[in-house]
């Protein structure tokens, strides 16, 4: 970050130019009980040295040493060094998303290939480059699925990711359309019963995950079959893409929601993540974002233009399909620089360790004496367990095993406090499985 100081007169200056009084005054919207009124707790003034060693140590009190087992729609995935060293080219690294990529054919054909690897992993006929993350993606797709069918009702499986349905409801609140959600039946999948008798006529889509946020592969052929005899569409939400090297994809659906963090993309506390829409060509114009698309000079050479913008740069505001007007172009480069190196064949042999780990992982746990997996579903490499105590609890006592356990759903499910979302992918050792497993049994013994 760069270092921009101001005195007090230029803040000032600043404010009689805008026409403020105060600082305050620009903060007057944001209700008082969220404003900190206390300065950060920080120490200072610092020399430069002085900061850079406080945070050194901070950084230093992060989970290094740690063993992670969280996944929830962040996945800990291999990264190659090639990716870095190519995105940081002078020519990409911005990570601001590039206003006018009809200047540069290299950022315009990177889009495209980044397109097209989108739309052969999810079965789609087209996609877009790109939405901030996937939970942006996913309520985009709703407000599409919302012109298409011209209704302005959206049932929700309870098995989507709750904080995306929370982005969905938010964006919903003032639009007027109506979410409504439904729930799953013992095999952690959605209940299709429980849809079917929904008032379907009226729905615009059913939303559904894939693997859901217990883990679970959804069926949706049938899922589709109901929604489309109603005159709805189908939304899948795909949070781990990495399955799809393995799984089928998700042809059936009308419109796909992605986050394509797991290709090459670090975790990193909140973001930056890559979300994508995938659809049918035939609801193109009704797409967020943007499209590049190739095409031939007037000699005859090939070349890449930007083909489709229903953003509010390029198109009248009252006409844009949305008000998402920047994204993180840059990590669609990594997303599409990483796939290359993956290649098919090591994207299939990624996805078949992480399905092979898993299995062993739930292998293991399942030994042990109170701890059950209550989901019959198919799974990729997240998986549900139930402990015979609270989930938070466990997870407490793992810490000071140095394990950082697996996501405790009563959070987001009062009901479910004593179960909890396990994560294990490519870069989980077997030997770490095996000390999750002792270290659960022990603690289980210990009481």
């Amino acid at each position: 970050m760069r270092y921009l100081p101001k005195s007090q007169s230029e803040r000032r200056e600043m404010l009689d130019a805008i026409g403020a009084k105060s600082i305050e005054t620009l903060f007057e919207t944001i209700p008082a009980k969220y404003r900190l009124r206390e300065p950060l707790k920080l120490p200072g003034p610092l020399s430069e040295m002085e900061i850079i060693d406080y945070f050194k140590a901070r950084a230093a009190e992060n989970s290094r040493g740690y063993t992670s087992f969280l996944g929830a729609g962040v996945y800990q995935h291999v990264r190659s060094v090639v990716t870095d060293a190519l995105v940081q080219r002078g020519e990409f690294l911005t990570s601001y998303t590039p206003y006018q990529a009809e200047i540069s054919q290299g950022t315009l054909q990177g889009i495209f290939e980044f397109q097209t690897l989108m739309s052969q992993l999810t079965g789609q006929e087209v996609a877009n480059a790109s939405m901030y993350d996937g939970s942006t993606a996913l309520t985009e797709s709703v407000l599409m699925a919302e012109r298409i069918t011209r209704r302005h009702r959206v049932l929700v499986a309870k098995t989507v990711h709750p904080e995306y349905r929370e982005v969905l409801k938010t964006y919903a609140k003032h639009l007027g359309l109506h979410v409504e959600e439904f729930g799953f039946t013992a095999s952690g999948q959605v209940d299709l019963s429980a849809l079917r008798t929904e008032a379907l006529n009226e729905a615009a889509a059913v939303v559904v995950q894939s693997p859901n946020f217990f883990g679970v592969l959804e069926k949706l052929g049938p899922i589709a079959e109901a929604a489309h005899a109603a005159g709805a569409l189908l939304i899948d939400c795909v949070s781990e893409p990495l399955s799809l090297g393995i799984v089928r994809p998700p042809q059936e659906a009308d419109i796909v929601a992605l986050e394509a963090q797991s290709f090459g993309v670090p975790p990193s506390y909140g973001g930056p993540f890559v979300g994508v829409i995938a659809t049918r060509e035939k609801f193109v114009r009704q797409m967020p974002g943007r499209l590049a698309g190739e095409a031939l000079d007037a000699e005859g050479r090939r070349g890449f233009c930007l083909t489709l913008a229903t953003r509010e740069q390029h198109i009248r505001r009252e006409k844009a399909t949305s008000n998402i007007c920047t994204n993180e172009a840059l990590y669609a480069l990594v997303v599409t620089i990483h796939l290359c190196l993956l290649g098919k064949e090591g994207l299939r042999e990624l996805a078949a360790q992480n399905l092979s780990k898993t299995r062993f992982a739930q292998e293991e746990l399942r030994k042990i004496p109170g701890v059950a997996l209550p989901f019959s579903g198919a799974t990729f490499n997240e998986f549900t367990v139930e402990f015979p105590r609270p989930a938070d609890e466990m997870n407490q006592k793992l810490l000071a095993e140095k394990i950082i356990g697996p996501l405790a759903l009563g959070k987001y499910y009062p009901e479910h406090s004593k179960r909890a979302l396990v994560c294990v992918t490519e870069v989980t050792p077997r030997a770490e499985i095996e000390r999750l497993a002792a270290s659960l049994r022990k603690i289980l013994a210990a009481n």
